[in-house]
């Protein structure tokens, strides 16, 4: 039987919109009274009025954190147990799947084709795998002398400060909340100002799942307010950071001015991905390379924005890119056939477009896109842009743009190219084709990066980290690593006899 097909149109315009804050349990307005507003970048229409927390909030909101922690409502629960109310939640969150994908699409601008099979299911993915995974680690016992037991347990650290960016909000909040609650840790979410709405939903299914008050707060505002009193606040064990190179320092420099709580960051990149003359398939190294660049409109710190090819293949490889280049014009989120959306803002907006001049100034040719689209929505959309003859100085080559601009870089010698890929102050992710084992292994071992991917690019999975090197950050999300960011070590000596 053929699906029905969904008038995403019609469900918008019935949607309402909430955003309060969710502390302890309930919706709450700001205490200040203060709202922000949340514009939708499809055509900047008004979604609603969300709350403008800031520190008393993020004051009342650590609290109830705190008052959960210690009362053990979540933490004294059995791993299994907590288990199965981590399953329910994921399963809630499938079931809301269109509800909360319309959420994401009109809040932060991708298309709901991505948001309904890509955003929705990886979230309900890392929330069961995580689940799943906390009634299987074991804690240790040291290899002592036969007069001690000594015993080596994680315990979770206690309350949690997770701050999130605007581009996967579902998705990036799930990488944080699920391993920290999973461990038994209380949360207290920040998310963007730019795309609040979906992790508030999350936060009332998560309540209907079965997590206790208290254990899962969700506060709205602006970083330089709520985010920072959130970094700063004494009675925060650990802060998960996600966003720019720049905000990652501050997060930094707040924990150590505070309570010198765990500061984990995961931050910007500029990923090169090298395509050699011996690439296995060009077609597929062509796909590839336009769909990652291309993908949430280029709104991914490990997009690969710097294309080296080595240029007995590069009029090849460039023929072939141009091609695709017109599947990836933007249209409309709300229909399911667009597969590049909205821009997140008109700030965000303007960056593109000042990178897009710089690159035009600088001397680099631009073959295709360069300019703004869709105007007559009243919304934030720019064609794919690709820049040809680029080199490295240049500042669309080394600055994170965070938009649908692709600078391609050609090379004769490889050891050149890495070196070029490594000239950067970033190091998230990277990616060489060759057909050559050797090589491969030579060139992944000699890259600065936290991935490297050899003839693909941005596959991956829950079992893998995700993190940088450099200044992309210090964390890692994603696999059973995520767990040592979210626990402390703790050594119990029982001496004997």
């Amino acid at each position: 039987m053929q699906k029905q097909k969904i008038d995403w149109h019609a469900q918008a315009a019935a949607m309402q919109f909430d955003g309060r804050a969710f502390i302890n349990g309930r919706r709450v307005a700001a205490q200040s009274g203060a709202t922000f507003e949340c514009l939708s970048p499809l055509d900047g229409r008004k979604l609603t009025d969300a709350a403008r927390c800031d520190a008393a909030d993020i004051d009342a909101a650590v609290a109830a954190a705190r008052a959960a922690f210690e009362e053990r409502r979540w933490a004294g629960m059995a791993p299994a147990a907590r288990k199965q109310v981590l399953i329910k939640f994921a399963d809630l969150i499938m079931q809301n799947r269109d509800q909360l994908a319309l959420l994401e699409t009109l809040d932060m601008g991708k298309p709901i084709r991505y948001s309904r099979s890509v955003d929705v299911p990886s979230a309900s993915r890392c929330i069961r795998w995580y689940g799943e995974a906390v009634d299987k680690l074991y804690d240790q016992i040291a290899p002592t002398a036969d007069t001690a037991l000594a015993l080596i347990t994680r315990e979770p650290v206690g309350v949690v400060g997770a701050i999130v960016p605007w581009n996967y909000p579902m998705i990036m909040a799930a990488w944080k909340i699920a391993p920290a609650l999973a461990a038994g840790n209380s949360v207290v979410l920040k998310p963007s100002e730019k795309s609040p709405l979906s992790a508030l939903r999350l936060a009332e299914i998560a309540l209907e799942a079965g997590i206790p008050a208290g254990v899962f707060n969700v506060v709205p505002g602006y970083g330089h307010e709520a985010g920072s009193a959130l970094a700063l606040h004494m009675d925060v064990d650990c802060i998960g950071f996600t966003g720019s190179t720049k905000v990652g320092k501050l997060i930094l420099q707040y924990a150590g001015q505070s309570n010198l709580k765990r500061a984990w960051t995961e931050l910007g990149g500029k990923s090169a991905n090298i395509v050699c003359a011996d690439c296995p398939d060009l077609d597929a190294a062509v796909a590839a390379s336009i769909g990652a660049i291309y993908f949430n409109q280029g709104e991914s710190c490990n997009a690969p924005s710097r294309l080296f090819v080595e240029e007995s293949i590069k009029a090849e490889f460039m023929a072939k890119a141009l091609v695709m280049l017109p599947d990836f014009q933007p249209g409309d989120p709300l229909d399911e056939a667009t597969v590049m959306g909205a821009i997140v803002d008109s700030t965000q907006l303007k960056t593109v477009l000042g990178y897009i001049a710089s690159g035009q100034a600088e001397g680099a040719k631009l073959l295709s896109g360069g300019v703004q689209q869709r105007t007559e929505s009243g919304g934030y959309y720019v064609a794919p842009t690709l820049f040809d003859e680029v080199n490295s100085s240049m500042q669309i080559a080394r600055e994170e743009i965070f938009g649908p601009v692709l600078s391609v870089i050609g090379f004769t010698d490889l050891d050149d190219a890495v070196r070029q890929a490594n000239a950067t102050t970033y190091g998230l992710q990277a990616a060489v084709w060759t057909s050559d084992l050797n090589k491969a292994i030579q060139t992944a071992r000699a890259l600065r990066a936290g991935s490297v991917h050899v003839n693909s690019y941005d596959e991956d999975d829950i079992t893998v980290p995700f993190g940088g090197v450099k200044q992309s950050g210090n964390g890692r999300d994603k696999s059973l690593h995520a767990f040592e960011k979210y626990t402390e070590l703790k050594t119990t000596w029982i001496r004997i006899g």
